[in-house]
């Protein structure tokens, strides 16, 4: 794994604690406004002066999805709608505080009735997750014995976020998670039960099931990105929903918005008639043997196939690295690296028929994805003529390829929405939250979190998505309605069916590959 370059992108959490921010540093003015707005600023300025309370400047700057912060007339008919402003203490050496002005609870007039929403399907998976402590609830205990796999602990005690960090992690993933769960509490604030988990920000599961049988039938729960069948790591949305910063990958909302513009640009049936992939190959054995499959003098296994490199990119400014630019192929694979990949939700959020090379992992949404009705399954130990076949089918059966690469499309642009992140968060958490046996309470070290001590002192990239990402007023409506669990026999039929969608196209493709031996 390349050496964390966190530093250089984004000083924010160091090998020993949080930000050195929490202890007092300065912070960076922000670049020039208009004249107007510089004079108005002033002018708040010369009055916070006259309070007695002391010299203290507030800078406050809303968030991208919050509406203006500050009216001259106040509609008493008519409720105002909170808003989360951030506010940044200026100042030399002034520790930044979280504001105490939050509403510790949101009561919109109208709610929309939870019964009439119910989240999408794979929301189910949240029971299957927690099942293993579903009978001995969660004990302190557990949880201490994750402490030394974990990046950081995370209470969240009278809807207030606090962290106790105990290694770093790679990249910027840390502080992106963090700043995920942050917006949680300003969308749904004061709707979360006091709770405590353990995080690992790592790419593979740590929790083996097998070590956990019989009368040791009590894993530490560990949340993280991905897990497989036999782990028993609890998944969650991963970092980059709110930005990649070292790709230069934008927050979730945005993205999600500039991939479907993107898809409007070139027709299905007029985008090149081959398979796409780009990426790095050497986080895994698999992605190098993709690369045999690329085409050459000698053969042509309908794949067009590019190395990514990262260093580079960044060097050239990310201009050849705009997902929005890339689905300009019928079809696009969907590859494993270390572990899972995030480029996954990138790809399918194309509507090009995404190739799907059997993974061994899950993260929190695929589960809820099926073949031949999302994506075309590609076998992992035939990958060149698995694909070969693949791209054939495709071309001969254009209506049916462009109709799996558009339900694909509609499934990530509405079932994996940010507002459905969010509440996936949401009823994740609020269910393990049901299952602990002890009443969470704020250890020694921790500190407390808040949106102000992460934005404020963030500089460049970093600073800008999560300005950007910010949720800027909590949401007028109730999550949605968490489904109920599977029944054992739904649960067998659902995984059968898409077992059975496998079988047939790797059945197909055997046919294929018989005719043409008989050819020669």
């Amino acid at each position: 794994m390349k050496r964390n370059n966190a530093k250089h992108v984004c000083d924010f959490l160091d090998g020993t604690g949080l930000h050195r921010h929490f202890v007092g540093t300065s912070w960076r003015l922000l670049k020039k406004r208009t004249a107007a707005t510089i004079i108005f600023l002033l002018l708040i300025f010369f009055v916070a002066a006259l309070v007695p309370a002391g010299w203290i400047n507030a800078f406050i700057f809303s968030g991208a999805y919050s509406k203006k912060s500050i009216t001259t007339t106040t509609n008493t008919s008519t409720p105002k709608r909170p808003e989360f402003p951030l506010q940044c203490t200026k100042g030399i050496n002034v520790t930044q505080s979280c504001p105490r002005t939050y509403p510790t609870t949101h009561n919109p007039p109208n709610p929309s009735h939870p019964s009439n929403h119910t989240c999408p399907s794979y929301f189910r998976w949240i029971h299957e997750d927690l099942r293993p402590w579903k009978e001995t609830g969660i004990t302190r205990d557990m949880i201490e014995r994750a402490r030394k796999i974990a990046h950081f602990r995370l209470l969240i005690v009278d809807g207030k976020a606090f962290i106790e960090k105990y290694s770093q992690s790679f990249q910027t993933r840390d502080m992106f998670t963090l700043w995920g769960i942050l917006q949680l509490l300003r969308v749904y604030p004061g709707r979360l039960p006091d709770l405590e988990l353990m995080f690992n920000c790592g790419d593979q599961p740590v929790i083996p099931s097998k070590d956990f049988r019989g009368s040791n039938a009590s894993p530490p729960p560990l949340f993280r990105y991905c897990s497989d069948e036999g782990s028993l790591d609890i998944v969650f949305p991963d970092w980059s929903f709110w930005g990649w910063v070292e790709t230069n990958v934008k927050p979730w909302r945005s993205l999600l918005q500039s991939i479907k513009e993107g898809n409007k640009r070139t027709k299905w049936e007029d985008r090149v008639p081959y398979a796409y992939w780009k990426g790095n190959p050497n986080v895994a054995r698999t992605r190098m043997d993709l690369l045999k499959c690329n085409v050459s003098d000698k053969n042509d296994w309908n794949t067009r196939l590019y190395i990514q490199n990262w260093e580079h990119e960044s060097k050239q400014g990310f201009k050849d690295s705009n997902l929005e630019n890339q689905c300009k192929h019928r079809y696009k694979i969907y590859i494993e690296g270390w572990a899972w990949s995030v480029s996954e939700k990138y790809i399918m959020a194309c509507d090009s028929m995404t190739l799907y090379v059997r993974p061994r992992y899950h993260d929190f949404f695929m589960r809820g994805m099926e073949p031949l009705q999302h994506f075309w399954p590609i076998r992992d130990n035939s990958k060149c003529t698995s694909l070969k076949f693949a791209v054939e089918w495709g071309n001969n059966h254009k209506d049916k390829a462009k109709a799996i690469g558009e339900a694909a499309s509609n499934f990530i642009q509405e079932d994996l929405k940010m507002d459905y992140v969010y509440d996936y968060m949401f009823h994740v958490l609020n269910e393990y939250a049901k299952l602990l046996k002890f009443k969470p309470t704020i250890p020694p070290n921790a500190v407390e979190l808040c949106s102000e001590k992460m934005a404020c002192p963030a500089t460049g990239t970093c600073k800008k998505f999560m300005v950007e990402s910010m949720v800027g007023s909590p949401s007028d409506e109730l999550p949605c309605t968490l489904p109920p669990p599977y029944d054992p026999l739904a649960l067998h039929d659902f995984l059968e069916r898409k077992a059975n969608s496998t079988r047939q196209v790797e059945a197909w493709e055997n046919e294929y590959w018989q005719s043409i031996e008989k050819k020669q």
